[in-house]
């Protein structure tokens, strides 16, 4: 028997479980109400203390998948089970979704896995320290930890198709800019890898192509062929952005992913955001039913 513990049952998690579930005999995961998902044993965790469930869990779990973001206060996970975990005598693989933000800003320039984190923001200075509290975990517990950075989300209900379709899609400019993006299939399969290996150490999860924020806007609105936005300067765009938006267009960076590739050890599902859009508009993404 093979069980995965679901520490957050977010965007990336639930597609993992529907995309790759059936390789466990047994799958717990938490949220925050307790709402049931198929095929999960759903436990509540609000961030507070770990119930006795919530705590058996964590010592019957082969392999456990971290998606939910620390909060101001650090990762609550850490806190509350991390004795349960390096107790439990367990060996399987934990898997840990950051973010590339924790590279910072690079004026554009490429970066890898032996680039050390420049993060500034307060969120993703929580993110550095939440992936050096699991890994460090992962040591007292013998356990290998894979802490998958990812790029921009996309994939079913998440993408510029919806966006555009629904008129609230925007084409902000600003010379020099890119952006790596990452498909949830390929996220998926990035989890799948990292568990099903026993991956130890960090991996970008993201896609071959950083490129403009207006061109998967662009290439979304072509393939419903609709009018793409107005282009916005970025400099007139800013004065209503919150602080949260700000700080993710102060960095820029084009993201290397040499080792997914190396890990999944093929290409990804959708190498850019053509693939990956093309294949959510044939799936009917962006169109009315």
């Amino acid at each position: 028997m093979t069980t995965l513990l679901c520490l957050g049952l977010g965007y990336c998690a639930r597609h993992f479980i529907a995309r790759h579930g059936r390789r466990f005999t047994r799958i717990v995961g938490t949220n925050r109400t307790g709402a049931p998902h198929p095929g999960v044993e759903v436990l509540r965790f609000d961030g507070g203390t770990a119930d006795p469930a919530l705590l058996a869990a964590a010592g019957a779990a082969d392999m456990v998948l971290v998606s939910a973001a620390p909060g101001e206060d650090g990762d609550p996970f850490l806190g509350a089970l991390g004795t349960a975990l390096i107790a439990a005598g367990r060996r399987g693989a934990i898997v840990y979704l950051s973010t590339i933000g924790v590279y910072g800003d690079r004026g554009g320039a490429w970066v890898d896995e032996s680039a050390r984190p420049q993060a500034s923001a307060p969120r993703t200075v929580r993110r550095v320290e939440t992936e050096a509290g699991w890994r460090t975990l992962g040591e007292l517990a013998g356990r290998p930890v894979a802490v998958l950075r990812l790029g921009g989300i996309y994939g079913p209900g998440r993408n510029p198709l919806r966006d555009v379709a629904a008129g609230t899609a925007r084409c902000i400019e600003r010379e020099g800019q890119a952006f790596n993006r990452i498909h949830v299939d390929d996220i998926a399969d990035a989890i799948d890898a990292a568990l099903a290996t026993g991956h130890d150490g960090t991996v970008n999860v993201v896609d071959d192509e950083p490129s403009p924020s207006c061109a998967p806007v662009r290439f979304a609105a072509e393939l419903l062929g609709r009018p793409a936005p107005e282009a916005e300067p970025y400099e007139e765009a800013a004065r209503t952005m919150s602080a949260m938006a700000r700080s993710f267009w102060a960095d820029n960076r084009r993201v290397r992913n040499d080792r997914l590739h190396a890990l999944l050890g093929h290409g990804l599902a959708h190498p850019s955001y053509r693939e990956g859009l093309t294949a959510l508009f044939a799936a009917g993404e962006g169109r009315a039913s």
